[in-house]
């Protein structure tokens, strides 16, 4: 029974390493939810000629954080670090979000996207999960839009349904496969070998 509840607490319990590449990860994406304000300025309003509705398809970008922090780190609470991290980034670089929003989003984003793989108590970790990790939270941002920002906008309307059909498409490609495949090319240059996700995709390799 000791044996057992020390595996567990090993398991769950930081270690200054989870913090060191979760803080890595939380710059890194910062760094891109920056960059990406840029391109959402001029790509989200072509994209609403085109079809309303249809930017949403890349709103993943700015919560892709949250998965990929999962399956690396493999810890609870690893979303919601590497976000507030990464928005803390975008803050001090700068854009055009309220601090407000933007931390509160962050916030919202990671506990969705943590509650794919605290179903399994953290202990599954596949290219499905990440996927539903990442459809999870493309459901609450999407609500979220629909409540907080765009005003006028009813859920049942063609913008609404387009909205949140393409925010959960974003949500699943980019958020969860992308995450994956970002996570498991990471995981193959060796950079993760003293983590147990690093290692797990070395044992498939081999």
């Amino acid at each position: 029974m000791t044996n057992i509840t020390q595996h567990t607490r090993n398991h769950y319990t930081w270690r200054p390493a989870d913090i060191a590449v979760a803080a890595s990860v939380g710059v890194a994406s910062g760094l891109v939810f920056w960059g990406f304000n840029y391109v959402s300025a001029w790509l989200f309003p072509l994209m609403r000629t085109i079809l309303p509705g249809t930017g949403s398809l890349f709103h993943a970008i700015w919560y892709f954080s949250g998965p990929l922090a999962l399956l690396i780190i493999r810890k609870p609470g690893a979303a919601v670090f590497v976000n507030l991290v990464g928005s803390a980034v975008e803050m001090l670089l700068g854009n055009q979000f309220s601090v407000s929003f933007v931390f509160v989003s962050a916030i919202f984003q990671a506990l969705f996207s943590e509650l794919a793989f605290a179903i399994f108590l953290y202990k599954r970790w596949t290219l499905s999960i990440s996927m539903l990790s990442g459809l999870l939270t493309a459901i609450e941002y999407g609500l979220y839009l629909l409540f907080f920002q765009y005003q006028g906008v009813a859920f049942f309307s063609a913008y609404g349904i387009t909205h949140m059909i393409c925010e959960m498409i974003g949500g699943i490609l980019i958020g969860g496969v992308m995450s994956w495949y970002l996570f498991v090319a990471i995981a193959k240059t060796g950079a993760l070998d003293k983590f147990a996700s690093g290692r797990s995709i070395k044992a498939k390799v081999e």
